[in-house]
């Protein structure tokens, strides 16, 4: 991979992994748009990585809750209710989990990298998403967060495994029905994040072991690129979701959607 290519998808995947417009759909587009080769699954997963990192110093507070919750979970302290939010953001992502690896174990992950499929779920998710910000209402904050609500917000996040859908989309969108507040929405997709991504790199990580150190150098460079441009991204939409509705996030979706169809 050439330097050009490497900050590409650094800034494509940092801008769009947070913003709800499907990260990976636009990853894979970029070969589509450009002269440049896929850049391959793997790639995509070392970018996402660096993503993951952005979010851990973003919400390095909630982290160490969620942190002490784990350690309560085992009898190390006492932190009821982060214990609590501990739990359910386990129970969140075992929907992400099962669907990943049913998906990695039959191999058809690469039978979603069509522009086709990501054009028609840009659209769909897009719509949904519009609905789901205009008539959810905003009154329940990460704190009331329950069982239920996890488990149908980590059911959002498993659809997201398909290009196109967008997983802080689907997972916002899943939040904004349930009555959570944008920003609390966001805030909670961004947290449910890491575990699922973190799963993803682990299960990554013994493919990246077998390729050459080229590879696996370009790997970690992108993914040092990807974290400037995610963490600078997520300052920007956190303090956006506190003034603005998703209305442009649609409006951009359902035309990308709309001219992929067109094009190709």
């Amino acid at each position: 991979m050439t330097l050009f290519q490497q900050v590409l998808i650094a800034i494509v995947q940092g801008i769009t992994e947070f913003l709800p417009i499907s990260s990976s759909g636009h990853l894979i587009l970029i070969p589509y748009l450009t002269d440049l080769p896929d850049q391959g699954p793997l790639i995509d997963v070392a970018v996402h990585i660096g993503s993951l990192l952005a979010i851990i110093i973003y919400f390095r507070k909630d982290v160490m809750g969620l942190a002490r919750g784990g350690f309560a979970t085992v009898g190390i302290g006492s932190d009821p209710e982060q214990r609590k939010l501990f739990l359910w953001v386990l129970a969140g992502t075992v929907p992400a989990v099962a669907a990943g690896l049913f998906l990695k174990m039959g191999g058809y992950m690469e039978g979603f990298r069509t522009t086709d499929l990501v054009a028609i779920n840009l659209i769909i998710f897009g719509l949904l998403l519009g609905a789901a910000d205009y008539w959810g209402k905003q009154t329940k904050s990460y704190e009331d967060l329950t069982l239920r609500d996890a488990i149908l917000v980590g059911i959002a996040q498993a659809m997201a495994l398909i290009p196109g859908t967008s997983r802080s989309g689907a997972t916002m969108t899943a939040a904004r029905a349930l009555g959570y507040s944008r920003f609390e929405a966001a805030r909670f997709s961004f947290l449910l994040a890491i575990p699922a991504v973190a799963g993803a790199g682990l299960l990554a990580a013994f493919d990246l072991a077998e390729l050459s150190a080229q590879m696996q150098i370009d790997a970690l460079v992108t993914g040092v690129f990807t974290f400037v441009a995610a963490l600078l991204t997520m300052v920007f939409l956190m303090n956006f979701l506190r003034k603005a509705s998703m209305l442009v996030f649609v409006v951009y979706r359902v035309l990308l959607g709309c001219a992929l169809l067109a094009i190709f």
